[in-house]
């Protein structure tokens, strides 16, 4: 029964419209600041944790530290090993999740009311005092290094970490957050403490929770969960000014299909012109079959399956990049539509009717986001982390319908770079 209850908050409490939320900004008798919206038709909590940095963190010569760490925070715990941590979580029909990328590591909690306390000494052991036993640390490790492995055999990783490789250089962006075979092994018990005791610190830690549960009762919550975590940890890394030229460089792989990853420079997310930027890439790229890169390179010419382009605004570096893959003796035509897709982009801009198109989907599918308590909490976490205000969730449709045909064409103009367009291929390609 506590498990049917649970599912049932994680589809149904998002009751709450998205339009009428009550975001409150709280702060713990501790000092700890966080998001609430309380829904309380449900006994269901949703809590987010998100500590800033993440991977880029990792010390030189300990590349996927971090990985390596977060990936053994649900592997035993406080008092009980690996199995106990699990069947303690189970028991009470917890979901607690821990996840890592480039800028965050991201722990995610689902509990019932009734269980709440339990569940947050559970989740509390795992972020304050993780085990890192030393068969946990080896049969993780292991599962690291299949995946590092796996990777080195897969034409999307092998170009997407050369590309990574070319734009960031010797920033950590610049390998994967995985580490490599040689680091993964070489990475100590004390190295895993050095990056927990680096990364989850106090300040570096947003929060954000959803559903039955007070401000109070709330700030009482965050007090207990994170009050002996270190207040502070290890410096981010500096941002990066990122500069290309035009060109295709290729990375011979026997495959019968090559994949294409290719961009710029792109737009930070604080940036004026950060709405005008991303309506106009639901134009060019992001609109699935609608986009116009999808209706040039696929229905009208049959080059590929899919093709997409994204903007991708890291905390330190900001991209506009985009992917495609297409048999090898077709990938020339489809990178050459590409780029004059690209010139005709930053040229012309958008027309009216993709304008409007683009507008009515973006502001449609915005109130769908907020389909539980779950979704609701991320968002506000992310929220926290983009530096948008609480009244964002209510001001960010008008934001998109203000964008005007003679804005996106001046960020077209402005952002769009054929002359710094850069491809990594990773195949066997005819004709490049």
């Amino acid at each position: 029964m506590k498990r049917f209850i649970l599912a049932l908050g994680m589809i149904f409490a998002g009751a709450t419209a998205q339009a009428e939320m009550d975001i409150q900004v709280i702060e713990s008798p501790g000092g700890i600041k966080a998001w609430l919206v309380e829904e309380h038709s449900i006994p269901f909590v949703a809590l987010e944790l998100r500590f800033q940095g993440g991977a880029s963190l990792d010390l030189v010569g300990k590349r996927g530290a971090t990985n390596l760490m977060v990936g053994l925070l649900n592997e035993g715990a406080g008092d009980l090993d690996a199995r106990g941590f699990v069947e303690a979580a189970e028991e009470i029909a917890a979901q607690l999740s821990y996840d890592v990328g480039d800028d965050t590591v991201s722990v995610s909690a689902q509990f019932l009311t009734e269980t709440r306390d339990a569940a947050v000494a559970l989740l509390r052991d795992s972020i304050i005092a993780p085990r890192f036993d030393e068969d946990a640390v080896e049969r993780v490790r292991l599962q690291v290094l299949s995946g590092i492995r796996s990777s080195e055999n897969d034409p999307d990783d092998i170009a997407q970490e050369a590309f990574a490789h070319e734009f960031y250089g010797d920033h950590p962006y610049g390998t994967p957050l995985e580490g490599t075979v040689e680091s993964v092994n070489g990475l100590t018990r004390d190295d895993l403490i050095a990056a927990h005791q680096g990364v989850m610190t106090r300040d570096k830690v947003y929060v954000s929770a959803a559903g039955d549960i007070t401000a109070e009762e709330l700030g009482a919550l965050l007090d207990d969960l994170l009050q002996d975590l270190p207040e502070t940890g290890l410096p981010l890394p500096a941002d990066l000014k990122i500069e290309t030229e035009a060109g295709v460089s290729v990375i011979p792989f026997d495959t019968p299909q090559s994949v294409a990853v290719f961009g710029h420079a792109g737009i930070e997310r604080d940036d004026p012109d950060f709405f005008a930027a991303y309506v106009m890439n639901v134009v060019f790229g992001g609109g699935g079959f609608e986009a116009r890169l999808m209706n040039e390179v696929r229905e009208k010419r049959g080059l590929t399956y899919g093709v997409s382009s994204y903007l991708l605004p890291k905390d330190h570096a900001a991209l506009y990049i985009g992917r495609v893959a297409s048999a090898n003796d077709r990938i020339a035509q489809a990178i050459e539509v590409i780029q004059a897709e690209w010139a005709k982009l930053a040229a012309e801009g958008v027309t009216e009717d993709e304008l409007r198109r683009a507008k009515t989907y973006l502001t449609g599918a915005y109130p769908l986001r907020f389909d539980g308590n779950r979704p609701i909490a991320r968002i506000l976490v992310g929220m926290q982390m983009d530096d948008l205000s609480p009244d964002y969730v209510k001001t960010r449709n008008a934001n998109i319908e203000a964008v005007t045909l003679e804005d996106v064409k001046r960020v077209a103009a402005d952002l769009v770079q054929p002359e710094a367009l850069r491809f990594i291929v990773v195949g066997q390609p005819e004709g490049l």
